[in-house]
């Protein structure tokens, strides 16, 4: 599969808000125990503990979510680390799971997908409105997830439904656009977009009945179906907001 190394398209800006992003989750993760630099959770059991609890605590489960109220730690997880001693508020870890990662290779390959096609779609909607439409996608990944299992006690951690739809609106918003691919093992070639975005979603779509694996296919579907219609949406009120601003002239 293709790797996605940069946009070939420039930017008219500096893209701040995806190099705060992708600052925010690489400092979120350097102080969670899925560091191994955050020395301080302890090591071996203690350390596993600690992660499996701050996953449970900050991570979306989607049982929560439906019912709006906080589920008992999972019965292995209490006999091994003991019961939960935090109280948690469901929604807003639809929020914070956003920016949690298992590991430095979730982080990075999340990351380089979200450096790779936020510059653009950050030039196109302007900032704040660009970091307002990535919080809804992610929103709407998890809200998403979390009602296609309903009862799950499975929590739900990666920047990835957000990303996801990044990619939907970059698809919407530079349909002609090029990313430079790394299709290994050396060979650097520039794909249009929608061959890379394509090839993409037709492997989410097609891994949904992968019950091995542990990838939230489901919440990527869903982010990238936000993303999309946000961008449809966002460039057919462009005309109309240049037309009317000509009037006030």
């Amino acid at each position: 599969m293709a790797l996605p190394l940069y946009d070939s398209q420039p930017t008219r800006r500096v893209p701040w808000m995806t190099y705060l992003l992708v600052a925010a989750n690489v400092l979120v993760f350097l102080i969670t125990p899925m560091a191994s630099s955050a020395s301080w959770y302890g090591e071996n059991q203690v350390r596993e503990c600690r992660t499996m609890l701050f996953t449970l605590e900050y991570g979306a489960v989607p049982k929560e979510l439906t019912t709006g109220e906080q589920q008992p730690v999972p019965p292995a997880v209490e006999r091994r680390c003991g019961a939960a001693d935090f109280g948690k508020v469901p929604w807003t870890s639809a929020f914070s799971s956003m920016f949690l990662h298992s590991g430095p290779l979730h982080l990075l390959g999340n990351l380089v997908a979200l450096f790779v096609v936020g510059m653009g779609v950050e030039d196109r909607l302007g900032r704040l409105r660009y970091l307002l439409s990535y919080l809804f996608f992610g929103l709407v990944a998890v809200y998403g997830f979390a009602y296609a299992s309903p009862d799950s006690g499975v929590p739900l951690i990666g920047a990835s439904g957000a990303i996801a739809g990044v990619l939907g609106a970059y698809l919407v918003l530079n349909p002609r656009g090029r990313i430079v691919s790394l299709v290994p093992p050396v060979i650097v070639i520039r794909l249009p977009v929608w061959v890379v975005l394509g090839v993409w979603f037709g492997m989410q779509w097609l891994s949904l009945g992968d019950t091995e694996s542990n990838v939230a296919y489901v919440a990527h579907i869903y982010g990238f179906a936000a993303g999309v219609l946000f961008a449809l949406l966002a460039r057919r009120a462009g005309p109309a907001r240049r037309l009317a601003a000509l009037g006030r002239g």
